[in-house]
């Protein structure tokens, strides 16, 4: 069967096993195609009692996003539907001084990009029907948003459109020999609590798929990336993510051409924003063309970039700097036969443990090593997940990345520890 026959079947299964589909709709191309096809099979199979969905709106946006998600609510004739303008906290990879920014933060209304969405099914602070608390991750919010959905209907699963050819991070959802909690062994499938399950019906999907079945059923979709394509951007280029985080930083500069009117609203709205889109996908933004004055190596070019950085910043970075190059020197990585001896060649002293990591989970040899000679200066190793150098410390500067997860530093135990807390404490909404 071809990829559009297997989401029929998947559809199938999500719909008789569960009394509710709740949709996550971001209106990027992805979730726009599980919407379109979700609401297609509810209408042919007389499920539309089944299915409802959400728009987390980030205030600050193309007008062509706006207009899309209003298409779609007023188009998509359901019961139930959910746009959220909660003043969440956002990721913002534009300055060095606010790492996270808010939404329809009440005490900047008076600077908001555009005024709140004035419909019968938007939830804001005045009548979010949870426990909000201004400043919650947008990622958190979601989960609670459908945990108190799922408590309130019954039991939920909610559809995401999320790719596994989008990143190897994506990819891992489906692939990781570590998952265990999935609805009838469905590898697109993870349960979260008795009541809820997320699904990700195309995760097997690719780009061309996409907008292959967009034109053969003639399915709305945002026409920003129509405005993409004219500006040059390849099919894997465009991205509607929030303007200010890291995977939206490239296009930020676009905005001042497509959406001048909301350009000008938001360089007042977030420092670094103007910055981000003179310079996104420059050097500048820490892309791997940067370069260094002649008269630093690129770990006194770290030092100096550290030290223009604010004092909570800089002390956030250094601690995550200090965890990597500890964790390289005592504890060590799992690594395969190729690139322990491309890091030997690169001239790292490294001491192999023989040890083999219980974290790899691909069908190959992971021994883990340790670093002995301190953090390379630059090395020819591409994947910055890899092997870790004073380069790439400089690049994930520049680009704000302040927890280096540019860098694959994982989550502390107390972040972690913080999250199952807020997990606990709204899992019963």
């Amino acid at each position: 069967m071809n990829v559009y026959e297997a989401v029929q079947k998947r559809l199938k299964i999500i719909f008789d096993d569960f009394d509710n589909v709740l949709v996550a709709f971001s209106t990027g191309k992805d979730s726009g195609v599980v919407l379109n096809m979700a609401y297609d099979y509810a209408k042919k199979n007389n499920l539309l009692h089944k299915l409802a969905f959400y728009y987390e709106d980030y205030e600050a946006n193309y007008k062509y996003t706006h207009e899309y998600a209003d298409r779609a609510f007023k188009d998509i004739k359901v019961d139930r539907k959910y746009w959220l303008c909660l003043p969440i906290s956002a990721a913002c990879s534009c300055s060095m001084y606010d790492t996270r920014w808010i939404p329809w933060n009440p005490e900047q209304k008076d600077i908001w990009v555009r005024p709140m969405p004035k419909f019968d099914y938007v939830v804001n602070l005045d009548n979010a029907p949870f426990p909000f608390t201004v400043g919650t991750k947008g990622f958190d919010t979601r989960i609670m948003f459908a945990e108190w959905f799922s408590k309130t209907y019954g039991n939920t699963a909610v559809l995401i459109g999320i790719r596994a050819d989008e990143s190897l991070t994506r990819r891992s959802i489906f692939t990781s020999q570590h998952r265990r909690y999935m609805h009838k062994d469905l590898k697109y499938s993870k349960v979260i609590n008795k009541e809820t399950c997320n699904f990700y019906p195309i995760f097997d999907w690719n780009t061309e798929d996409v907008w292959v079945c967009n034109y053969k059923f003639g399915y709305d979709y945002n026409k920003l990336y129509d405005l993409y394509y004219q500006a040059g951007l390849t099919i894997d280029q465009m991205r509607t993510a929030s303007p200010f985080h890291l995977s939206g930083q490239d296009n930020l500069k676009l905005y001042r051409v497509i959406d001048p009117n909301s350009w000008g609203k938001m360089v007042g709205r977030v420092n670094g924003c103007n910055f981000g889109g003179i310079y996104g996908g420059t050097s500048a933004m820490g892309w791997r063309n940067i370069k260094k004055p002649d008269h630093f190596t690129w770990k006194q070019y770290a030092e100096f970039l550290i030290g223009t950085l604010p004092d909570n910043t800089k002390k956030k970075l250094l601690y995550h700097l200090d965890r990597l190059q500890t964790s390289w020197a005592e504890k060590g990585y799992g690594r395969n036969p190729r690139v322990i001896k491309a890091m030997k060649e690169e001239g790292i002293e490294l001491e192999n443990t023989h040890d083999i990591s219980k974290l790899c989970t691909k069908d190959d040899v992971y021994e883990i090593v340790k670093i002995k000679s301190g953090m390379p200066e630059d090395t020819n190793i591409p994947n910055f997940r890899i092997c870790p150098s004073w380069k790439k410390v400089c690049i994930t500067i520049m680009k704000n990345d302040f927890a280096l997860t540019y860098m694959s530093v994982s989550r502390t135990k107390d972040q972690n520890l913080s999250k199952r807390r807020g997990l606990t404490k709204y899992k019963n909404i």
